[in-house]
């Protein structure tokens, strides 16, 4: 069996994987994308402006009207019933001057734009299979796929999650914490809709967060211990119910309106984003709660620097060179992103006064110093 060579191997099925497989493939790099099949990603993602930008150079969301349902407030209902309470916060984006914070997308629709990039691209070749083993020597790449084929490479671009393949064998450190709490995501409909506004209310064990879906239509982000997550789940008929009363019956009547699934929740962090002839985008790179509609905008800014950093022309050594300056590029965004994301869940779920105090206080200087509110957009957004 001959050996195939690619100037760039992307290694991951999921949104991350598939961006950087088609920013690669326009940059004019021969690239493999292998993608195994998985189960459908019933979920969405609330994509910041930049995001939305990003993809929209990359020629797979020209329209996000037609996606999917513009955020354009943001509204924080402290319910957790503490000694110390934060203020009800409301967030209006036009307090910076723009159209949106961002667009709450389908996550099956964004796959299928960016499958129809990537199916123009003659440079790319995606194959719905695995990487077994991953071998990096002098600069370059050997990669074993399933079926026992060998694949070469000048660079990997690991996308292939918490559980990385490509991390390991580029001797890259991560370091997991897992949380007591799981998430609990669903569709609802509700009896009155939330007016392109994403509603987060913060109870003891995390936020629960309702985000507008267009028309009546809402995602639920609902996270809470596991225990207490799994038997609302089991007890499907009392779900509505349960709902309506946590959202404290501002939406009226709430209907369950697709699959109610799980998931634990844990932070991962890297000792540096790229070594050898690879780099990690995604959730190979950095994983935390969903909290700040942070995970994927992350990840998409790991792929817009990494495409930012191609070598007009690639020289001896460029994959080793592109590697190490990409760490660098990524090393601060990664650090402010974790910290700032880890530091407001485990203030919110703290059973210590202080913390709860750091909080509320947080959330007042939020809601009554305009400068700081509008740096904290600006932040939040992920615009640089």
């Amino acid at each position: 069996m001959s050996t195939r060579r690619f100037d760039a191997i992307v290694v991951g099925g999921g949104l991350a994987g598939r961006a950087a497989a088609v920013a690669l493939g326009q940059a004019e790099l021969s690239v493999l994308h292998l993608a195994p099949k998985g189960a459908t990603d019933r979920r969405t993602s609330a994509l910041m402006g930049p995001s939305v930008a990003f993809l929209q150079s990359l020629g797979a969301l020209s329209d996000p009207p037609s996606f999917g349902a513009p955020l354009r407030r943001i509204r924080i209902i402290d319910a957790t019933g503490r000694l110390i309470r934060a203020p009800e916060a409301l967030f209006d984006c036009r307090e910076i001057d723009t159209a949106a914070f961002g667009w709450n997308l389908p996550n099956t629709a964004l796959a299928e734009a960016l499958d129809r990039e990537a199916a123009a691209l003659p440079s790319l070749v995606s194959e719905a299979k695995g990487a077994q083993s991953i071998g990096f020597e002098d600069g370059s790449a050997s990669v074993a796929l399933s079926g026992g084929e060998i694949a070469e490479t000048s660079l990997v671009v690991g996308a292939d999650g918490k559980a990385s393949l490509v991390r390991a064998a580029a001797g890259i450190e991560a370091r997991e914490r897992k949380f007591a709490q799981a998430a609990l995501v669903a569709d609802l409909k509700l009896g009155r809709p939330l007016i392109d506004t994403s509603v987060e209310f913060h109870y003891p064990n995390g936020p629960f967060t309702l985000v507008p879906a267009g028309e009546n239509r809402a995602n639920l982000v609902w996270i809470d211990d596991r225990a207490t997550l799994e038997a609302a789940k089991s007890n499907i008929g009392a779900l509505p119910s349960r709902l309506a009363a946590l959202s404290q019956h501002l939406f009226g009547t709430i209907e369950i309106a697709g699959p109610v699934v799980t998931f634990p929740l844990s932070t991962l962090t890297v000792s540096t984003a790229g070594a050898k002839a690879a780099v990690l985008v995604g959730e190979s790179a950095h994983a935390f709660p969903p909290i700040g509609a942070q995970g994927l905008n992350l990840g998409l800014r790991d792929v817009a620097d990494l495409t930012n950093l191609l070598p007009s022309k690639r020289e001896a050594g460029w994959e080793e060179e592109l590697s190490r300056r990409y760490a660098e590029r990524r090393a601060g965004d990664l650090a402010r992103t974790g910290a700032t994301v880890d530091a407001l869940f485990r203030s919110l779920i703290a059973e210590m006064l202080p913390a709860q105090a750091i909080r509320a206080g947080g959330l007042w200087a939020l809601k009554l110093l305009p400068p700081l509110r509008r740096q904290a957009f600006v932040a939040g957004m992920g615009a640089r």
